[in-house]
Order: structure tokens, then sequence, then C-alpha cells
């Protein structure tokens, strides 16, 4: 196992001398304010503004002499080796890095003895003028060194790395400054979201905040994380679901809107699910779950050309295509198509379970319907495809089909077997609504029943919440599609870890 970055006493010792010596040279070894410096991706993109010294001038076997722009910069070192008045170092930034020279010569005194304090994972500020070695290579040619902090603990090894799973992810710090791709990996995400919430304005809606802790843990068959408001005396709940607060606000006449945050259910981690994730959940007052089908394919297209790629992207060893128009795909089709079975008949389906190792004892038929869709379709989806119509008995917040009360409005899109969006046409009928709840609680406890009862959800029903599409999208695993994570934790910054073992 990787023991990730081992310091040791006398690596600590020698930077803790360097540290000493630094203040020595009258410097502050945490640095401080470091004004009119250039992100390294621009510096390198520079590159065209060099140009060659009397290049006819030049003696057969001489490179040419070149003459390039000024340029301030600050990075991390990591990598650093010398060459008797040489020192040759690359530094690092979020947008790239770059080769550092530093000739004692060029340096001067102070400088040179600053240079040769210095470790990998110092942090430096550098002047100079930006030219090619040698060997080509574009590099910094230093002339003023500025110290921005000194780091007492040494990188991780070289070739060996921070490797091992739960180490990157309890010190993502060091995954992120010293692991290939890492940082570029989050950076993406950002762009990914930015993009959401662009389109989303695009398209009329307005972002809200609604309460994290709630009253009744309602909105989603989860359960919940608790705890205890003291001046109150009452427990409250981290929300499990955005959706009962955003249809309030439908009632109250906001037509479009949307809420991108955090939700907490208190269920297993695994590499498709952590207990703290990301959601994001719109509603679009006079469109159906058809309205938010369009609206999630243009999502997800937007955000893919946001960050800079084409619509095929790489996952593992295969490919998506994001394409659009998407796939869509009837529930029941599916199931004929898989596990070959009559999906309007509750024997078949049931002994159609029971081949696939379920237990449909007792259970309402078309929970055994959908145990049985999830074991045999759902990993066979490789997407993207919107599955539609789902059976009515497991969707109690979904308006159903006129024409086939049975069937719900609701899609769920799948990508490689994920459930990446879930969506619906909104239930605004309070009767129905207030029945329906009652039937998803019918088999817990009566405390917890009552307390998960939102009556008051029901009661703004009450005052008339106008038909609507309801869209939700789990922005974490979105984003693993979209950067070739195979794992949530990797795109999560810090996710649920057990407590560390001294």
């Amino acid at each position: 196992m990787d023991t990730g970055p081992v310091g040791g006493e006398a690596l600590e010792a020698a930077r803790r001398e360097k540290l000493q010596k630094i203040r020595q040279l009258g410097l502050d070894p945490w640095g401080g304010r470091f004004d009119g410096h250039e992100p390294i991706g621009l510096i390198r993109q520079r590159e065209k503004e060099i140009r060659l010294i009397h290049p006819g001038d030049c003696q057969i076997g001489q490179p040419p002499e070149e003459q390039g722009p000024r340029v301030r910069a600050a990075g991390r070192i990591i990598l650093q080796r010398s060459s008797g008045k040489l020192l040759f170092l690359n530094i690092r930034d979020w947008t790239g890095q770059i080769q550092v020279l530093i000739g004692q010569r060029q340096v001067g005194e102070k400088n040179w003895a600053l240079a040769k304090c210095l470790d990998l994972g110092d942090i430096i500020g550098v002047d100079g003028e930006l030219k090619h070695t040698k060997t080509g290579e574009l590099s910094i040619f230093a002339d003023q060194l500025h110290f921005l902090c000194k780091s007492l603990e040494p990188p991780p090894a070289k070739f060996k790395g921070l490797r091992d799973p739960e180490l990157r992810q309890r010190m993502r710090y060091l995954d992120l400054a010293y692991n290939e791709g890492v940082l570029e990996r989050f950076l993406r995400r950002t762009k990914i979201i930015e993009s959401i919430r662009r389109t989303l304005a695009s398209e009329g809606f307005v972002e809200v905040e609604g309460p994290t802790l709630h009253a009744i843990a309602g909105g989603a068959a989860a359960r919940p994380f608790i705890t205890h408001h003291n001046a109150l005396d009452i427990d409250l709940y981290l929300r499990i679901a955005l959706e009962l607060h955003l249809k309030r606000l439908l009632v109250g006449g906001m037509e479009r809107v949307y809420e991108l945050g955090r939700v907490y259910r208190n269920e297993g981690i695994s590499p498709r699910h952590n207990p703290e994730f990301t959601m994001l959940e719109a509603y679009q007052a006079y469109g159906d779950y058809r309205t938010m089908m369009d609206l999630t394919e243009k999502l997800i297209v937007e955000a893919i050309r946001a960050t800079g790629q084409e619509l095929r992207l790489p996952w593992a060893e295969t490919q998506i295509d994001f394409t659009p128009p998407f796939a869509r795909r009837k529930y029941d089709d599916l199931l004929v198509e898989f596990a070959q079975v009559d999906p309007t008949d509750p024997v078949s389906v049931a002994e159609a379970a029971r081949r696939a190792g379920l237990d449909p004892t007792g259970k309402h038929p078309d929970v055994v319907k959908n145990e049985l869709f999830e074991t045999v379709v759902v990993d066979r989806l490789s997407g993207p495809v919107f599955v539609m119509d789902y059976p009515a008995a497991i969707c109690p917040l979904t308006k159903r089909k006129a024409d086939a009360p049975h069937i719900a409005e609701r899609f769920e899109l799948f990508v490689q077997g994920m459930e990446i969006a879930n969506a619906y046409t909104e239930l605004n009928d309070p009767d129905l609504q207030e029945e329906l709840f009652r039937t998803q609680l019918a088999g817990l406890p009566e405390e917890e029943s009552m307390a998960r009862m939102d009556r008051d959800f029901i009661r703004a029903l009450r005052h008339g919440m106008p038909p609507a599409g309801g869209l939700g999208i789990g922005i974490d695993r979105l984003v693993m599609l979209l950067t070739n994570a195979q794992s949530i934790r990797e795109v999560i910054l810090f996710p649920l870890l057990r407590p560390e073992q001294e």
C-alpha cells in the first residue's frame, strides 16, 4: 500500500534549516502579495512574441540568439535539477507549467543564495525573459526571484507518487498539486456547472436557495440524516431532495425555477454513491416530461461544448456518443427485449423475477417489475437513452397518462448503466397526491409515517399548482461521464471517509 508522502525528521530538519537561511537573507519565508504575474498558460501562448536577433550572423553549429518578452510568473516547484552555476526548475500553476532557468551571474548573489534554499514543493515568483534553451525548451530566463511560501513537507515520491485512492481523497491537496490530470478534472467540473447555470438562464429559469434543514424528510424515499435544534427542541433532517420546496414556488408564481445544491442521504458508499452529493432540480410551469427531456439534452450537450470536447467522449475502454437526439425507449419495451417477459402480466413478471434471483413474495406487482428492470435491463443500457413511461405505482409524485392511468409520465436518463436524470410530468391533484403519500408511507411505523407526511405541501397544492414538468440531474454522475472518471469519489473534492487513524 502507498503510504503517501513520508517526511521524516531529517528531511524536515533540512527544510527548516533552509527556512532559517531565507529569513537571514531578510526575506519572509511565507511570502506576501505578488501582483502583476500572468497565468503560466497565457505566458506559454506568448511564445510567438520571441524574435531572432540577427539570424544571418550566427556561426555554424551555434543556435541563433533570441529576444523574448518580459514575463512574471508564480507557481509551485515540481521539478528541480542543477548544473554548476545553473539551476533548472519547473513551476506549475493551475493553468500549466513552465521551465525556469536560473543562472548565478544573471540573478546576482542574493538571488543565487535564495535559489540554493529552494526545495520541491516551494512556491516562488520569477521575473525574466521568455526564450528557448539550447535544446529548444520554452523557458523563463530569470533575473529576479521572489519567495512566496516554504513547504516543510516533501512532495510524494517522484515515481511512486500518491496512488492509494483513499490517501488521494484524504489528502486531496496533494492529489491536486502533484497527480497529473486531477486539477484539470475539477476545473472541468466548474465549467460544466457554469454551463448548466448559463443554459438554464437562457431558457428563462431563475436560481433559488431552499432550506437545507427540513422539519419533514420528504421528496424522496431515502433515509435522512437527523440532527436536533436546541432552541426549538425539535429534530430536523438534512434534506434528501429539493423537490417539495421548489414546487411551492410554482404555486407562488415562479414559473421557471431551479436549485443546484447539496443533498444528503444516510445510505451506502460505492463508486456511484456518496452520502453527500450535488443535485440539480428544475421545474417549468406549463411543461411536461417531454419538455424536460428536451431541456436535459440541451443541458448535457452545452456542458460538453463548454469544456471544449467533442460530443463523442471516451469512457473506460469505449466511447459515448452524446450527439442529439438521444434515444427514447419505453420502459415496457425494454423489459420485453431484455427480460423476454410480458410486462402486462404479473405472473409472467414474477416468474422472470425468480429466474433473475429475486423474491417477488408479498410485493406489489409494479415493485417486482421495477426490481426486474433494475436487475436485468439497467446494466445493458449503454445510452444515452431516455427510458419513458414507468409503472405508476412506483411514482407517487407523477401525473398519470390520461389514456393509461397505470403508467406515469416519467423518464430516467441512463448512460453506461447509470441513472443520470429523473423527470416527471408533475402531479398537481392535491387529493390524489395526499392519497399517494399515504400509500407510500403505509409500510412505515405510524410515528415515522406522520413525521414524513408533508401536510403543508398538500395545502399548497390545494391553492393550485400549474401543470408542470420537473427534472432532477445528479451532477456528480454527470461529471463522471463527461470527465471519464470511473468513481464518484474522483469528481467530489472531499468525499466522505472514515476518520483517519493515528
